[in-house]
């Protein structure tokens, strides 16, 4: 009689329960993902029936939409205007220009040189020396040949302010010499004279030198303003 066959060495029993718990656990995950979806799927459907009941109770209150006919124009949104304040520009230009008055007294304030110049109590002498010779550069220049009085005050105004804003520290103001007006006298001439004292915006002025316009314009210096100081002589830093 033959022996019995015994079990493989290759597959013991134990190696069937291994493989057993190892399906068991499978089968829970799979179960529990199945339910996770289940879940999410009924909160997603739950959540569209709430927007539908929302929607409708939107449409109950609205009433039914009509669609306007199509006219063919278009609607063209006009550009922002840009953020510059022209009510405080104005304002400000309205108040430089009743402070500048034709009738203030300016003979007695001028220096009785050759130049006639002028200087803001507190500025050395110095600094009307160091214009007259041109120390500093003219920046720019306002040309006021032609103009009648209130538009002479109204544009010295204008270019003072804007010569601040800039930063300018030296400009030329051409009054002209009075040659085109009646009796040959120069009409601007003293006017400017007299809005320039009255300006806080200027600290000093003298008239020109021959080949800056001589007696027909004058070599101001403004105020500094913040940040900027006055401008160093030639050769310093």
């Amino acid at each position: 009689m033959k022996n019995a066959t015994k079990p493989s060495a290759h597959t013991p029993l134990r190696d069937f329960g291994d493989l057993k718990r190892a399906l068991k656990s499978a089968a829970k995950e799979a179960a529990a993902r199945a339910e996770q979806e289940r879940a999410e799927q009924a909160k997603r459907e739950a959540a569209k029936r709430q927007a539908e009941a929302d929607r409708a109770i939107f449409q109950k209150a609205v009433g039914p939409v009509h669609v306007l006919p199509d006219t063919g124009k278009k609607h063209h949104s006009a550009p922002k205007p840009a953020p510059i304040p022209n009510s405080r520009e104005q304002d400000e230009k309205q108040v430089l220009n009743e402070s500048l008055s034709d009738e203030f007294d300016v003979e007695s304030l001028l220096e009785t040189d050759e130049s006639l110049a002028w200087r803001r109590p507190g500025i050395g002498v110095d600094v009307v020396r160091k214009l007259r010779r041109g120390v500093w550069a003219i920046q720019n220049q306002l040309d006021l040949h032609g103009m009648r009085t209130d538009e002479a005050r109204e544009t010295l105004s204008q270019f003072l302010r804007d010569a601040q804003i800039k930063g300018w520290r030296c400009v030329r103001v051409v009054h002209g010499k009075g040659l085109g007006s009646p009796g040959r006298q120069p009409v601007l001439k003293d006017k400017v004279k007299r809005w320039l004292v009255q300006s806080d915006r200027v600290l000093a002025f003298v008239q020109a030198r021959g080949d800056e316009g001589g007696a027909g314009a004058l070599v101001v210096l403004l105020t500094p303003t913040k940040g900027n100081s006055l401008p160093p002589l030639p050769g310093n830093p």
